[in-house]
């Protein structure tokens, strides 16, 4: 008798268990792509250019910040920015000023389904946007295809390293990212076999033979900066910055934030002699330089 009463205790504990994953493999989606419920209102700010991302899921936005000062004629490097999972593009223009006072333009991609963005955020629908918003920003005249800089921020980096597999680049950016989605599972107690948008970074990684930067805040408890450490193993080309915070503190000083970046990208042969703040336009506030 007391053995009926634990078979069917456990009989009920795995049924339990299997409606809980299936219920984790079917809610994913809307626990990886937060961001994608944040309500956007107007355009852009005055000087960015929206370019229209078409591809066959659907219809998405991207936002590009021409470069300072430049040249007539003058093509000049190009970031691409792919921001984290609980963002749109809208909170990133004054983050990526310090990129275009390095001397380059700036692409701000927002994924499918996110801000006025058509579509549902899958591996696949924001890896095609990425290889879609690639190939139209390089028919601007202002681009030069030889210094595309790729950056990925948090899940991001997901995408990055995804347009990094599939287009050329100069070099990668990755913040506070990781291995792969797999190893989340874990926290929600479900085998990473359930992970249905992998993101396999440490693969990409390997692969990549341009210079590769990591960032991480060794608090993190969002992606441990474990992540980021074998990342740093697996990729060839690589050199990790850990700063003293968490995940949505970092970086806690622009200014050695993009010092670093600047030096990293003087290294890799993007960009032209301009360090940060040379652009004559020296502004206060988050994300800009003092």
């Amino acid at each position: 008798m007391q053995f009926q009463s634990i078979f069917k205790f456990f009989i009920i504990a795995v049924i339990a268990y299997a409606a809980y994953a299936l219920l984790v493999f079917l809610l994913q989606r809307q626990i990886i792509y937060p961001g994608r419920y944040i309500k956007v209102h107007g355009g852009p700010p005055v000087g960015v250019v929206p370019i229209e991302v078409v591809s066959s899921m659907g219809r998405s936005e991207a936002w590009f910040m021409p470069p300072f000062n430049r040249r007539q004629n003058e093509r000049l490097p190009l970031l691409i920015f792919f921001h984290g999972n609980g963002e749109v593009i809208d909170y990133l223009p004054e983050q990526a000023e310090g990129f275009r006072q390095m001397g380059m333009g700036v692409l701000l991609v927002e994924y499918p389904g996110f801000g006025r963005s058509t579509g549902n955020p899958t591996e696949s629908s924001i890896t095609e946007m990425a290889v879609t918003a690639y190939d139209a920003v390089l028919k601007r005249d202002e681009v030069d295809p030889e210094r595309i800089v790729i950056f990925g921020r948090s899940l991001g980096g997901g995408a990055a390293c995804a347009l990094a597999a599939r287009r050329q680049s100069a070099a990668l950016i990755l913040q506070s990212t990781f291995t792969s989605t797999r190893p989340f599972a874990h926290g929600f107690l479900v085998p990473g076999l359930l992970v249905r948008d992998l993101f396999d970074n440490g693969r990409v990684v390997a692969a990549y033979r341009q210079p590769i930067l990591l960032f991480h805040g060794i608090n993190d408890t969002t992606v441990p900066p474990e992540q980021s450490r074998e990342l740093l193993r697996r990729a060839p080309r690589a050199r990790l910055v850990e700063f003293p915070c968490g995940h949505n503190d970092f970086p806690p000083d622009w200014n050695e934030f993009y010092r670093i970046i600047a030096v990293f990208l003087k290294d890799a042969g993007v960009g032209r002699a301009a360090e940060p703040g040379d652009s004559g336009d020296e502004r206060n506030g988050r994300g800009r330089l003092e």
